[in-house]
């Protein structure tokens, strides 16, 4: 066999080849991300009160995971500018060139449409209309409209990431109650504190993408200052579950 013949083959293309593309639209989804949603959906869905069905239970995790994953790709397209700048980001798919920012979209959109619809359709559409804000929240509220605006970002804009908790709750019990409130503010409180440590650590990469994280307008004094007040805040916060009865007796 010449060695032209092999070159040509489609099977002898190395497997990494074959799965670039699949691992880079993956990749769109931040699955390290995602995987904490799930966890903290999960957590929201496994403390409420009541039963579900596990396979409802799999079929809800898995579109709180989409949904996540969706609102991920989303950012990414829109971020693609600023992802090419940054040293953390600019290997990404888009600003590397190997996923067009159309595709991107596309892609993110399809998917926080199915998961918005098939948790509608197989759960509750309580727990769809929240996954569904909880995708438009991260997107337009935090991606397009507080990222490159102020400091204070993460602080609202991390609400978006304290909901998954909630969804989950809601998945169980069709509505949301003071309890699962309670898991949100924990989520919520934790989520600035654990940026504002990358932001510390990768100031110069925000500094060139124009994105205005703390330790660029109030210092890094500040900022440590309010880690530290978060951190403690979280502590009371976290006991807040037991003091409602949500880890049962």
């Amino acid at each position: 066999m010449s060695d032209a013949l092999l070159v040509t083959n489609p099977a002898s293309k190395p497997a990494s080849t074959v799965w670039t593309p699949l691992l880079d639209f993956a990749s769109l989804l931040k699955p390290r991300v995602m995987s904490l949603v799930v966890f903290t959906g999960f957590v929201g869905l496994y403390l409420a009160p009541g039963e579900i069905n596990p396979i409802l239970e799999v079929i809800a995790v898995f579109c709180i995971a989409i949904g996540a994953g969706a609102s991920g790709a989303i950012n990414m397209w829109y971020d693609r500018d600023i992802d090419a700048i940054m040293s953390r980001t600019k290997t990404r798919p888009i600003p590397s060139g190997r996923v067009s920012g159309d595709a991107a979209l596309t892609f993110g959109v399809l998917l926080a449409g199915g998961s918005v619809m098939v948790m509608g359709l197989a759960i509750n559409w309580f727990a769809a209309g929240l996954l569904a804000f909880t995708i438009g929240f991260y997107v337009f509220v935090y991606t397009i409209w507080l990222k490159r605006r102020t400091p204070q970002n993460i602080v609202i804009g991390g609400a978006a990431g304290a909901f998954p908790p909630m969804i989950g709750w809601t998945v169980v019990t069709g509505t949301v109650s003071l309890e699962s409130f309670a898991l949100f503010a924990i989520i919520f409180i934790w989520t600035p504190p654990h940026f504002w440590a990358l932001s510390l650590y990768k100031s110069d990469d925000y500094k060139a993408a124009g994105v205005p994280m703390m330790p660029l307008v109030y210092g890094r004094s500040e900022t440590k200052k309010q880690i530290l007040i978060y951190s403690i805040a979280l502590g009371p916060l976290g006991l807040l579950p037991c003091f409602l009865g949500t880890l049962g007796t």
